[in-house]
């Protein structure tokens, strides 16, 4: 069975990201790049169901510029065998990118999609989702524990009651949650390795997706500063405030 992980490359989690002075998008000039924290979550879990004997194949990809070769090498240190890069300059976003994944499903037939469930950046929440829907395939989002077995895939997500189990059908579509596993350190001689592993490169035309952006950013605005907190003597002068200030009671 193949294992399909889609990765990201986005700003470091641990950078501050700065807005650009026009106010069109996000300044990544000079700035540290990663991959999306969730995606290495699914990387490494697909990694893991290969070492249990559960999957065959694990193949990482990427969709976006040249520079997205780095994530998946990264993704092929970690433990995945082969990698494929969608390149292109424009701004992909979710419904193109699951528009191009689908394209990859129906090319390479993987047994499960893993992914994360949002990018860091945009906070979107929606590939998955739209992959499922145009692949035609049972999804189970946000999980914490995934158990392959019998042509089946039983997940176990976090809900506001408990958790709850899922069964699904393969071939499926999987997102990760948080919780679902700690990745890996990624080792010298495996950085070395990873470099020797085929990384194929297509454009979205020879997959015949147009990836025209559906959605225009008007502009990009820093959050206001916060303003000082101050102290009160006692109850009374809090509610006082809350109520003539703040006007929030």
């Amino acid at each position: 069975m193949k294992i399909l992980v889609p990765v990201k490359r986005l700003l470091d989690y641990n950078v501050k990201p700065r807005v650009k002075s026009d106010g069109s998008g996000i300044d990544l000039a000079g700035a540290k790049m990663s991959m999306n924290p969730f995606d290495e979550i699914a990387v490494e879990e697909a990694v893991r169901l290969k070492e249990k004997g559960v999957a065959t194949e694990v193949i990482a990809v990427s969709c976006g510029p040249t520079a997205c070769q780095e994530t998946l090498r990264t993704a092929m240190a970690i433990g995945a065998d082969r990698a494929i890069l969608v390149e292109s300059a424009d701004e992909l976003q979710p419904l193109a990118v699951a528009k191009l994944l689908k394209a990859l499903v129906d090319k390479e037939q993987p047994g499960l999609v893993i992914l994360g469930k949002q990018a860091i950046d945009d906070d979107c929440n929606q590939t998955g989702q739209m992959l499922a829907a145009l692949a035609g395939l049972p999804q189970a989002t946000f999980a914490s524990k995934v158990e392959v077995a019998d042509g089946k895939a039983v997940i176990t997500r976090e809900v506001d009651g408990g958790l709850e189990r899922l069964e699904v059908k393969l071939p499926a579509i999987v997102t990760t949650d948080l919780r679902l596993n700690e990745p890996r350190y990624v080792t010298l001689p495996n950085i070395m390795k990873a470099k020797k592993k085929t990384l194929d490169i297509v454009k979205p035309a020879e997959l015949g997706v147009d990836v025209a952006p559906r959605i225009k950013t008007l502009k990009v605005v820093e959050p206001p500063k916060r303003g000082a907190g101050v102290k009160v003597p006692d109850v009374a002068t809090l509610v006082a405030k809350l109520k003539n200030e703040a006007k929030v009671i």
